[in-house]
């Protein structure tokens, strides 16, 4: 009898560890100012980016728990274990894989610049130069705005709020992601993209550098997500 409910117990605490496994949570970072990668509909945080982290956590066996910060917090929350990982539509730049890791790229984007279509004044990133424009803090744009001379920036933490005052004229231009900018400019009468673009840069999803076991795994999650089919389903819904 003690050996039937010794076992018993161990069998119990098998299940009880394998659904804890099973209801692990994975506390992901993201900044939903993005569209069509992370935006809010109806207070939720949706987009390309969550479908696919959520789809990953599927494959994992584990439970997502979207945090929306600000994009410049992002890092420093995963540097401080306030969160696991970081996907925010974010650029594996050299700069940032001093800090962070980085999973297998899954998206490639550039540099754009949105115009009011009465603008004949700007056509490349030269044309910048004298001007007022707008970038998302910490972005890339932000990046590449602050390094070019002659340049004014005007930094924001909302990219709707740099859409709505290049609207009014209270800036020249706006310097944002391909996609995200294709999205304002087919949703916004007025506005236009101008004839250029910046150098291709891929997205990827950020890991501490104290979690390689959690690296692998996602990579794993997204080579899968390839192959059945998944990431091109969501390719053709949001993009």
């Amino acid at each position: 009898m003690k050996k039937i409910f010794k076992n018993l117990v161990l069998f119990l605490m098998l299940i009880m560890s394998t659904l804890t496994f099973a209801k692990g949570k994975l506390y992901v970072g993201t900044n939903a100012e993005f569209p069509p990668f992370e935006y809010l509909d109806k207070g939720e945080v949706v987009g390309f980016d969550i479908d696919l982290v959520k789809a990953i956590g599927e494959k994992l066996g584990m439970e997502i728990v979207i945090k929306d910060m600000a994009f410049d917090g992002l890092i420093p929350a995963l540097e401080t274990n306030k969160i696991d990982i970081v996907i925010a539509g974010m650029t594996a730049s050299d700069e940032r894989k001093m800090a962070v890791n980085f999973s297998n790229p899954y998206y490639t984007a550039n540099q754009v610049i949105i115009l009011n279509d009465n603008n004949s004044d700007i056509k490349t990133f030269d044309d910048l130069k004298g001007k007022l424009v707008g970038v998302m803090l910490g972005f890339t744009g932000d990046v590449v705005v602050s390094e070019m001379k002659d340049v004014k920036s005007k930094k924001y933490n909302a990219s709707y709020a740099a859409i709505m005052e290049l609207q009014n004229n209270k800036i020249d231009a706006v310097v944002l992601d391909s996609e995200t900018a294709l999205n304002y400019v087919k949703n916004n009468k007025g506005l236009k993209l101008a004839e250029t673009s910046g150098e291709p840069e891929e997205y990827a999803i950020a890991i501490s550098k104290k979690n390689s076991e959690l690296l692998n795994k996602i990579n794993t999650a997204l080579d899968e997500l390839k192959k059945d089919g998944t990431y091109e389903a969501l390719l053709k819904k949001y993009m």
